[in-house]
């Protein structure tokens, strides 16, 4: 979908992975047709293998490349496919459950182009259903940028764990964040290829921090960027709170933790983050529905984590010799911890 030469402006690939609801990604297409940007192209990379639903949209969108892998290799396996059969200066890994504004890569490209620290970028991302109801509310996928607290727990401008914000434009504003969303991430070529790409190993969930925290240890910066703006409908590939996204969600975070935190910030938070775990299983045991399977889904991740442990530790020591920040620099403005809005319960991984 290259809409039209232009020497002057770097390329951008939109890069999407796709696995089934064809209704959905033919919507994103048209909405992506409508950018405004001159120099890009979108590649779609199908997931779906035998089961493929897409089989013959190359024909009816000719400006689409079609990239088919033999089996799902789940978010991260297909971005990394993608970013291996596209060229440009830029990428940009889009959900296929999003519709964006025709500005949004204009003003993603031009912050990269004046900041040559930049590694990923994040868009505004706001919730599609909220908007196709009148009203401006962030999406939990992203929201207006990405934070961690020191125990390893993911929130964001404009949401805290389950709750999120209506948008009045209070983080219209550009800011340093710790992960820019999988949902709707612009980053730098060179610098996604220099670190290896997503960690195919976690699947899906939080691969796109787990990538932000090993670009912000060797010094790029991820910034928000709140002039280009996404719509994801959210909950399309796993509904929230379903088993199989808990299991994914509590094993990845934990795995991320152990790769990427020095040696004196693992030892001072990893036990503590061990009985969260254990009180978060119990959460789930005792007053979810479907609350065994859930509860069960966490030690399983526990597992997971300990059966994989070995190969961990060697990406581990690959994160540690080439970092060049310390934990002291990089999460000197996180907090310790931040209490879920939930009420009674340990904190969730959402």
């Amino acid at each position: 979908m290259t809409c039209g030469p232009s020497a002057e402006r770097p390329s951008v690939s939109v890069i999407i992975p796709h696995l089934n609801q064809r209704a959905r990604l033919e919507a994103c297409l048209d909405s992506i047709r409508r950018t405004t940007y001159p120099h890009f192209s979108v590649c779609v990379v199908d997931n779906g293998a035998e089961a493929s639903d897409i089989g013959d949209i190359g024909l009816a969108r000719p400006d689409v490349h079609v990239l088919r892998l033999p089996c799902n290799k789940g978010y991260a396996g297909g971005c990394n496919a993608g970013l291996r059969h596209t060229s440009s200066k830029y990428v940009l890994f889009l959900n296929d459950d999003t519709l964006v504004e025709p500005g949004w890569l204009d003003a993603l490209v031009e912050t990269a182009e004046h900041d040559g620290t930049v590694g990923a970028l994040q868009p505004k991302i706001l919730s599609l259903r909220a908007y196709r109801r009148g009203t401006r509310r962030f999406d939990h996928a992203g929201a207006a940028g990405g934070l961690i607290d020191r125990l390893g727990f993911p929130y964001c401008y404009g949401r805290v764990f389950s709750g999120t914000e209506v948008d009045r434009g209070q983080y219209d504003r550009h800011s340093a964040i710790f992960w820019a969303s999988g949902t709707a991430m612009f980053a730098v070529r060179e610098v996604v290829e220099k670190l290896g790409g997503f960690d195919e190993d976690f699947f899906m969930h939080m691969e796109e921090i787990d990538l932000c925290w090993r670009m912000q240890l060797q010094g790029y910066r991820i910034c928000s960027v709140p002039e280009a703006v996404v719509y994801h409908e959210g909950g399309a590939s796993l509904s929230e709170g379903s088993v199989r996204k808990i299991f994914f969600n509590h094993r990845n975070n934990v795995a991320m933790m152990l790769k990427n935190c020095g040696l004196t910030t693992l030892l001072l938070v990893l036990p503590a983050r061990m009985l969260l775990e254990v009180a978060a299983a119990c959460f789930y045991l005792f007053s979810a529905e479907s609350g065994v399977a859930k509860a069960f889904s966490v030690i399983r991740a526990a597992g997971d984590n300990l059966l994989r442990l070995g190969s961990t530790m060697r990406k581990r020591r690959q994160v540690q010799q080439s970092r060049t920040v310390s934990d002291r620099d990089l999460f000197r403005s996180s907090p310790l911890f931040i209490l879920s809005v939930r009420k009674g319960g340990p904190p969730q991984l959402t």
